[in-house]
């Protein structure tokens, strides 16, 4: 739906409109010419200007980008905040932070996690042997912990204890009492001491939609029987030396600083009496939980946080203090195994908008003599509508509309007496839509009339390739056009992308005031020009939850970096997936599939359908398209 534009609109409003300030964490702003900004080392790089030079690198949309100074931030932030926590609660330990490879396996992300951590001793978090292969492959410094958790086989613990000897600092965390006999074993036979920790399965439930990781019927960890079977065996073993550090997940995506404040407490309880049993624990690793603040609300819902960074390290510093002070045990090692806050904010999911279907009517007719007597009714709708008959014009306009609909079925009425009646149908409901905001009770079968009648853009990428979370979870993401923000946005839409599937659109959008909107606010398209929208903080899950619907493949990637004088270089470029590749991930040759259509041309050469120039063009053709990228390509000018 259309409204006047607002003259004395700025990016102000927009910034107001889309709560840039309040999700972004000071990463990403407006500038006065109404462009997106990426903020960081105090400099400010439109995303047009990236956009632009993706252009002559002939780098197409979709672009997944991904900004290495904000993860490195991120990782500044996290630590320094953790130090500043420890130094000013009299914390005896420190803090050793270790990053879920499962989170974003993308090797640009994990080397870049290794190289600017490497300062912090920040290590990785693995769960499975090619996760295990890729921290050992990357880390830079052997100081940094490399914490297994997940089911290990003897492999697994074998890539493990051999780490150990090259100098890496490896715990192996037990989550179920039959993967300790293989430890053992194998530990013995590499003549290697190992690191052991123990995950429990805490009762504190905490909120957010990730709460099934924690309490009593979480899938990992031990109850306390068999916590205690391990204890004994460690014992009987004359291992118990070996136990060094205690896990507790107390949950993803913690959205209440007071549930995470009630779990340190328990873990801490698990804590003292393990050293009381006499383990030689020295770390404590509470696991993920630290939120990002999707819809910039501030509160305790699942997709947001009631805590800021700072409150969350100083609790889990003085929780674990205060608790373990009163036993007198010395203060462990802290780890947290923060992903989700590590690497969301640093990527961004750019592309432009192909096309627009509108639900609007288009000029009215001049009533004809011979004109259905349904039409006239419609007609006589329309002219009649007035404040306080809403209902009743939206009930006769079914009706009316509904009775064409069935003549034209029985061949009644022409497709034309169709088509006016479609218009004057549109034409109603927007007269109604615009009347809803002024009534002071909605009925509910107008609560939903603007959705209806909103626009539905069409965006170049593909929601279960790049944004999965979406369409499984709805997960809200924040989303609005990176240019054009000096100028009012005055159509209501929902996004739709490129595959052919009713479940491929996008109609929940940030509203921090009430939770989400059914509607995005976006600007009218402008004739020869591109318009592009980004979906922000995607940088977690999404790339490796992605899939092949409709064969779409990996989008081209960017990686930024951001200088201080405002300028930015092109770190890597990684052009998507062709055509080819992607058949070759559901088992097709691409080579065979060449052959194949080679010979039904060749067929056709034979047959006199074509000619044998015509069929060097086609295969040609076929042949440029298995290169192709994935999505759609503009032609160059």
């Amino acid at each position: 739906m259309t409204q006047r534009p607002n003259q004395d609109w700025t990016t102000e409003h927009s910034n107001q409109l889309y709560g840039v300030d309040r999700w972004s964490n000071d990463y990403f702003g407006l500038n006065s010419n109404g462009l997106v900004t990426a903020r960081t080392l105090n400099a400010e790089v439109p995303l047009m200007d990236i956009v632009k030079g993706m252009a002559e690198r002939d780098l197409q949309m979709p672009v997944v980008l991904r900004i290495e100074n904000i993860l490195d931030a991120q990782l500044f932030r996290l630590n320094e905040a953790f130090r500043t926590a420890i130094e000013g609660s009299g914390y005896q330990g420190v803090y050793r932070g270790v990053y879920p490879i499962k989170v974003n396996q993308q090797a640009q992300v994990v080397e870049e996690i290794a190289a600017f951590g490497a300062r912090y001793q920040h290590g990785f978090e693995v769960g499975s042997k090619p996760e295990m292969i890729a921290a050992l492959a990357t880390l830079e410094d052997t100081g940094s912990l490399i914490i297994c958790n997940g089911y290990k086989d003897q492999e697994f613990f074998d890539l493990g204890l051999n780490a150990i000897k090259l100098g890496f600092k490896c715990f192996f965390v037990i989550e179920t009492p039959a993967e300790l006999p293989i430890l053992i074993e194998r530990s013995r036979i590499l003549g290697v001491k190992p690191s052991i920790g123990v995950r429990v399965k805490m009762t504190t439930q905490v909120s957010g939609h990730w709460n099934s990781t924690s309490g009593d019927r979480s899938v990992f960890g031990l109850t306390t029987n068999q916590l205690i079977h391990v204890v004994d065996t460690l014992k009987q073993e004359e291992m118990l030396d070996c136990l060094q550090l205690l896990h507790c997940h107390l949950g993803s995506q913690i959205p209440n600083i007071r549930d995470i404040r009630n779990g340190i407490v328990e873990a801490c309880r698990y804590y003292t009496d393990l050293v009381n049993e006499g383990a030689a624990l020295s770390h404590i690793d509470l696991g993920g939980g630290l939120a990002v603040d999707y819809t910039g609300s501030r509160g305790n819902d699942e997709q947001s946080r009631n805590y800021s960074l700072e409150e969350y390290c100083l609790d889990l510093v003085e929780t674990i203090k205060n608790t373990l002070d009163i036993s007198q045990i010395p203060h462990p090692t802290i780890v947290t195994e923060s992903g989700r806050a590590t690497v969301a904010y640093s990527s961004v999911l750019l592309f432009n908008i192909l096309d627009i279907n509108h639900f609007e009517p288009s000029e009215i007719t001049v009533a004809t003599a011979k004109e259905p007597i349904q039409l006239q009714e419609l007609r006589a709708v329309l002219e009649d509508l007035k404040p306080g008959h809403e209902q009743e014009c939206f009930n006769d306009a079914h009706y009316f509309r509904n009775e064409v609909r069935e003549l034209f079925k029985r061949g009644q009425v022409s497709l034309r007496n169709r088509a006016t009646a479609d218009n004057l149908f549109l034409a109603i409901l927007h007269q109604i839509a615009d009347m809803v905001d002024d009534m002071e009770q909605v009925p509910t079968e107008l609560e939903g009339l603007k959705l209806s009648l909103a626009d539905i853009y069409y965006g170049n990428f593909s929601l279960f390739q790049s944004l999965p979370d979406i369409w499984a979870i709805d997960q809200l993401f924040p989303i609005m056009p990176i240019h054009r923000l000096e100028e009012e946005p005055t159509r209501q839409a929902v996004l739709a992308d490129i595959t052919c599937d009713c479940d491929g659109k996008i109609d929940r959008f940030i509203n921090p005031q009430q939770g989400y909107n059914k509607t995005l606010p976006l600007h009218p398209m402008s004739e020869g020009e591109e318009y592009y929208l980004g979906v922000f903080l995607v940088g977690a899950y999404q790339e490796t939850l992605g899939d092949l619907h409709n064969l779409f493949g990996d989008t081209n990637v960017v990686s930024v970096r951001i200088n201080r004088d405002g300028s930015f270089d092109f770190v890597k470029e990684i052009h998507g997936d062709t055509i080819a590749d992607v058949l070759t991930y559901v088992e097709y040759q691409p080579k065979e599939l060449q052959l194949r259509y080679r010979n039904t041309a060749e067929n056709a050469v034979r047959e006199g359908r074509i000619t044998a120039r015509e069929r060097q063009q086609i295969m040609q053709t076929f042949n440029a398209s298995l290169q192709g990228y994935t999505y759609y390509e503009k032609e160059d000018n």
